[in-house]
Formats: structure tokens, sequence, C-alpha cells
């Protein structure tokens, strides 16, 4: 038999994969382990135990299916938005009082109506913001908007689109749903008309919604059958010619021929032409007035008979427009609608409001005019103008996220795609364009982004991936980080939501959170200038994490106990969930604003460095849920431990005949590297520390052979512990 010293100096790549148990040979095997509980990884590679959640707030019964959104208004203004069934309440985070205050619970909109939030799709809801305004979207209503009014007053109103002054005209996208060569025959061209369709088209949920014909709108009012509604021209049906001087003479005759795009006529439609200029000798009176549609040349021309025959072959007649009712294929329904769906993901990219994947259009994308974010008129393809995209990649690409980062990131659920952005050029209606950059699809979890990359989860939920961008290649990548880490992402442990912070645990490290089905939060660790990437997993003794939000450096997670769901904030090495902190009064330390008489809490003091033990709840002053702390004074922190622990990957060793991987060895001697450390377990057994706490290495001594021999760092009193690594002591 040999003893072998086999060093563990780091867990840089974090908690790994029961798959790679095996991989000795690996950097990866010595520099990480098979699983690291309630401990970040720092960026020296050492390990540490997280932060305790503080409780803030309760939800009430609102179920795990709560969303949490950050609103930052300024670096001094800001605010954690949670999103509930029928409700959103917000809390400002005062940071001159190192409080935080609750607004309110908003339950309806300015006009009344309740909320269209749902708890069963809150982890398929996107949001964006823009000064006093957040956009909250899911393709079962039109958008909301957050706004607020003042520091700590909120609420909540449907989006509109804006309005031509004579309110005319409303600047939102339309699009032609109808089969092709389907005619609408609108009976009259103002007032209250019936619009009949060539086909079955029209249901019951069209009323509210407005048809366009030609340049005009008719608002549906009433619903007769799925060929024939009723709607109110909304001024007079009437289509402007986009293309200027449209008509053409002809020497010596009165046959006029008119250039209008897809015009969608068939021939013998009366209708009345006015704005016209004299044209080949031609007067304006025998130009405009009733005309009849005499004939067809093709999709773009028609001709009629003017009142006089030309005296000469001309283009002309300046900008003409048409008054008429007649059957035509060309026209259109707006895009959002109940009928139609609403957007399900929604950025502000290059100074636009970008909407994207509604139920009837998921491959499509609307960018607003540029800093008019209510305003999706198309007009004449101007730069500043509106501008539709639609992701014909060959196949329908549900459009689920965006991301505006590098480019304007498209997340689908099939496919990555991206709007790129031109050097020194905005993007514009005439260099727009969509493309298509890897197959992986997108899961119902918000893309985030984090040290220069996005990363978003995979379609089924079994993978993470970071979307990179690379010079070498001039395209995306999108390479999976969990790979090492698959357990904490596969089921039952599928993100639900995932949020990132620059900052966190008072570190200068990037974090990102991902709360899972099982109720745990997988943690990943990122410096890509330093090849490190690590994976921890957070659990809670309350019941579960459901969801977590990240606001700079500060992060908020909804914790849910049974049906309950209280608002906490990882605030500080208090070793407590769901922890509340008071002043010892009269011998009592008041605990009812989130526990009851009859649980069990576990007692620090202010600093989190002596623990007191564990104290049931009691009746106390006024009939208060209290602890009793009698002789006690000062400022204390009361709620529930929770255990952090390493468990390393088997020691193996390398001998003379090759490595021990498989044999029978055991552990004989652990020398641990501690830091502010005030209590630790090796194995079962207690490490003795000084109540004032341990800096230095501590050797402990082990008993046991096994074929896969690891050692188990654990603490489970709520205090300080950190490892930076230890040495194993290998009997073989």
């Amino acid at each position: 038999m040999q003893k072998i010293r086999v060093p563990q100096n780091s867990f840089q790549f974090g908690e790994v994969s029961p798959s790679l148990e095996m991989r000795t040979d690996t950097s990866i095997y010595s520099a990480s382990a098979a699983s690291l509980e309630n401990m970040i990884v720092m960026s020296e590679g050492s390990v540490k135990k997280r932060y305790g959640a503080k409780f803030v707030s309760s939800l009430g019964a609102v179920g795990s299916n709560t969303a949490l959104f950050n609103f930052e208004f300024s670096d001094d203004e800001q605010y954690v938005v949670s999103v509930s069934n029928a409700a959103i309440r917000v809390f400002y985070l005062d940071q001159v009082n190192n409080t935080i205050v609750d607004t309110g619970t908003i339950t309806a909109d300015t006009d009344s109506n309740a909320l269209p939030f749902n708890n069963l799709y809150t982890n398929e809801y996107t949001f964006a913001q823009y000064g006093d305004v957040m956009f909250i979207c899911h393709p079962l209503f039109m958008p909301r908007m957050l706004i607020r009014t003042g520091l700590t007053s909120f609420e909540v109103t449907t989006y509109s689109f804006d309005k031509s002054l004579d309110n005319h005209r409303t600047f939102q996208p339309y699009y032609d749903f109808q089969p092709h060569a389907m005619t609408l025959d609108p009976s009259g061209t103002t007032g209250s008309v019936t619009l009949t369709t060539s086909g079955d088209y029209f249901t019951s949920d069209h009323v509210g919604t407005v048809i366009k014909y030609g340049d005009s709108e008719i608002e549906v009012t009433a619903y007769t059958s799925a060929t024939q509604v009723t709607g109110t021209v909304v001024d007079e049906l009437q289509i402007r010619l986009a293309v200027i001087n449209p008509l053409r003479t002809a020497d010596g005759s009165a046959t006029v021929e008119v250039t209008q795009l897809a015009h969608g006529f068939g021939g013998g439609e009366s209708l009345v032409i006015s704005g016209a200029a004299a044209t080949g000798g031609i007067n304006t009176a025998n130009l405009n007035g009733t005309r009849t549609v005499a004939g067809i040349i093709d999709n773009n021309t028609w001709y009629y008979t003017a009142g006089g025959s030309a005296s000469s072959s001309e283009d002309g007649g300046g900008q003409v427009t048409l008054t008429t009712h007649a059957p035509t294929v060309n026209w259109s329904e707006q895009s959002f609608s109940a009928v139609r769906g609403y957007p399900a993901a929604v950025a502000f990219h290059e100074n636009r409001l970008c909407f994207a994947g509604t139920l009837a259009q998921p491959d499509s994308i609307w960018m607003s005019k540029i800093g008019s974010f209510f305003n999706f008129d198309v007009g004449n393809a101007e730069d500043s103008d509106s501008i539709g995209l639609v992701a014909a990649t060959g196949h329908v690409n549900e459009i689920r996220y965006m991301i505006s980062n590098r480019d304007l990131q498209i997340f689908g659920a099939s496919g990555e795609l991206y709007v790129p952005t031109y050097l020194n050029q905005a993007i514009t209606p005439t260099n727009a364009q969509i493309r298509l950059q890897t197959p992986f699809g997108s899961e119902f979890v918000q893309p985030v982004s984090i040290d220069g990359a996005t990363i978003f989860v995979q379609n089924g939920g079994h993978s993470v991936r970071e979307y990179l961008y690379t010079d070498t290649e001039d395209a995306y990548s999108a390479t999976a980080i969990s790979t090492i880490a698959s357990h904490l992402v596969k089921a039952p442990n599928e993100p639900k939501f995932m949020t990132v912070s620059h900052g966190a645990f008072d570190s200068g490290e990037s974090y990102a959170f991902l709360s899972t089905a099982s109720g745990k939060i997988s943690l990943f660790n990122s410096n890509r200038a330093e090849k490190k990437a690590a994976w921890t997993q957070l659990t809670t003794p309350m019941g579960e994490f459901a969801t977590v939000c990240a606001v700079h450096d500060r992060i908020f997670v909804n914790i849910v106990d049974g049906s309950n769901a209280y608002l906490c904030e990882f605030a500080a090495e208090i070793g407590l969930d769901s922890y509340v902190t008071g002043v010892v009064a009269n011998n009592y330390l008041d605990v009812s604003t989130r526990y009851a008489i009859g649980d069990t809490v576990n007692v620090l003091s202010n600093d989190g460095l002596t623990y007191y033990g564990n104290f049931s709840v009691v009746s106390g002053t006024g009939g208060a849920a209290s602890v009793l702390l009698t002789g006690f004074v000062g400022t204390f922190h009361a709620g529930k431990p929770f255990t952090a622990q390493i468990k390393s990957n088997p020691v193996d060793a390398v001998i003379g005949n090759g490595p021990a991987t498989g044999e029978i060895r055991g552990v004989s001697t652990v020398v641990v590297g501690l830091v502010d450390t005030y209590s630790a377990q090796v194995g079962t057994r207690n490490i003795t520390l000084p109540v004032t706490g341990f800096t230095g290495k501590k050797e402990y001594r082990l008993l046991g052979y096994s074929r896969d021999p690891v050692v188990t760092i654990s603490q489970s009193n709520p205090l300080p512990m950190q490892v930076n690594g230890f040495i194993s002591e290998v009997i073989v």
C-alpha cells in the first residue's frame, strides 16, 4: 500500500455532471466537485457559502408562477415588479433609507378593466422598459404598459397606436390574412356598411377590429355570418394611388390607362376619380368624376373612358384619389387583435419599439418609426418609417424573444436569428433583413446577456447555450455551456426564469440565476477572459425558489412555502432564509411579519457571526408572533437555516501501474484551507473552530475504504464558511 497526496486547489468549474465521473484525465475533474450546494464559486476558484434570503414582503397565495421583473428608471430609482394572476405589485428600492417600499397592488387598468395576467403563462411574459414605461407582452392580450406616475405610484394602461390628426387613420400594422382571390365587397363608401366576402372569413371575434380597404379604415361593429359583418367607415372609402402621375393618355383616344399597384378590380366597377390634373389635353372635368373600370390590362393597370379625347400621348395626373366601394382583393386586417393574437416579444432597438410573433404571424417583426413608439406607419419607406420583416427561412419560426445587443437578436421556437446592425448606418426599411444563424430554438425562458454573450435555454429545456458573434466566422454560434453540469438544467431541473447580475454577492463576477421546476436555482458563473465557467445549485429549506430577478447587483427571489409566496432578497452573509430583522423589546423579538405562533426559527446576532440556536415562536407583546430572548438587547435576525455542502469528485490518483480509478482506496487525512469560517464539518465530524472564526488550514482524519472515496465538507449552522481547497491523503 502507498500514500499519495491529491490536491483540490480550485473549484473553478463548479459542480459537474455524474457523467464526468470517469474523466479523471481532464483538468475539469481536478477543479470541480460532484456537488456544490448553496456555495458560490469565487473568481479565485474558492467557494463561499451563499447569502441568506431576507424576507421583504408576503405576496399571498399567488402560487409558484409569479413573475419578477426589474424596473430601473435611474441608478437611485429602481423597482422590483411582481406580476401574478390579474395583478401587478411594485416595490421601490429606497436606497436613501435602505428600505423596500411596497407601492401597492394594481388589479385594474386606467379604464377599470381587470388585468389580463394569468398564472398559467407568467413564465412566457416578455417585457421591455423605456424611461417611465414598461411594456409587458403575451400573445393572448394587447401589450400592457406599466407607467410610473410618481416616485412610488404606478398605473397600468393598454397600449394603443397613434392616430392621424383627423383621427381617420390608425398607425398600426396590417396584413392580408384572406386567401388568394378572396374579395371584399362593401355596400357603400360612408357611414354604416355591410362587408361581404366571397368566402368564409369572419368570426365573432372580429367585432372591434379594423378592416383596411385601400387607404380607408372600416371598424367592424357587428357579426352576421362567416361571410358578412357590419362596419362603420371611419371617413370615406378612398384609395390614394401610390404612383405619382398614374394616368396615361393616347393621342386621339378617350381611353385613359391607370397605374394602380395590385388594384384587385375585375372590371365594371363604378368609382369616383378626384384630384387628377389635366393630362394629354384632357381637362380635369373630363378626367375626374364618376367613372367605370372599362377593362383590366394587368394586376397593376386598368383603364376607363374619359369625357373627352386626348390631343397627345402623355403620363400625368399628379396625385390621384379613387372613391369606391367596388369589390376588391386588395384589402387587409389589423395584425394585432383578439382574432390574430398579439405580440409575444418586445424590445427597444436603435430607438425603435419592436414587436414580434403574434399567433397568426408568428415569424413577423414590426419596428416602429424612429423615436415614435406608438407609430407603425410604413409610409413611403423613408429611413425613419416603420419596418415590417418576416423570418422567411423555409419554415415558420415562432418568435418568442428579442434581445437588443450588438444586433437585434431573435430567439424563435426552432432557431436563432438576428437583424444585423450596420457600421455607421441605422436600420432602415430598405436595408433591414433577418438572417438565420443556428437551429436549436428557445424554450419559454427569457434570454439574458452575460459576459459578452446572450444565453438562452434550448427548446425542450435540456441545455443552456450562449449566442455569441465571432468575427472570424462573421456569424453567430450557439455553444452549449451546460454540458459539464447537464443535470442542473434537465428534468426535474428545467429552467423557468432566468436573470443576470453583474457584481452579485459583493464580487466583480457575473452570475446567471436560473430558477427551475424543482424549486432550486441553478447558478452559472462566467469569466470568458480566464476561460472559467462554473455551475452550482441553490436550495432553500422554506419550500422552493420559484422566480428570480436581478436589479444590478441585488438579487430578489420568490420563495414559495406551501401555497404562499414571499418576496426575499439575497441581502447579506446571514445564514438564514426568509429571515426577518428586528430589535428586542421587553425580551421579545417580533417576527410577525413572516412567522406565526408555533413556528420555529433560528436566531443570529446582527453581524451574523453568533448563533443562538433554535427557538419556538410564541405570543409576545400585544399577542404578536415573537421569539422570547430573555436578557438580550440589540438587533437580531430570525429565520430558517440552510445547509451548505461540498461533495468532491471521487478522489483519484495515478500510481506506478496507472490510475487508481476503481481500486479500493481510502482517504486517511484531509487538510482543508478555510477563510473566515465559523463552523464546518468534514464527513460527519465537526471541525473544532474558535468562536471568533478561523482562517488557515485544518487537518482532519477520516476512516473507511471505497472504490469511489469522496470528501464532504458541509455546514448546517447558519454561519459563514469559505473553502479555498483541500489536500487528500489517499491510501491505495
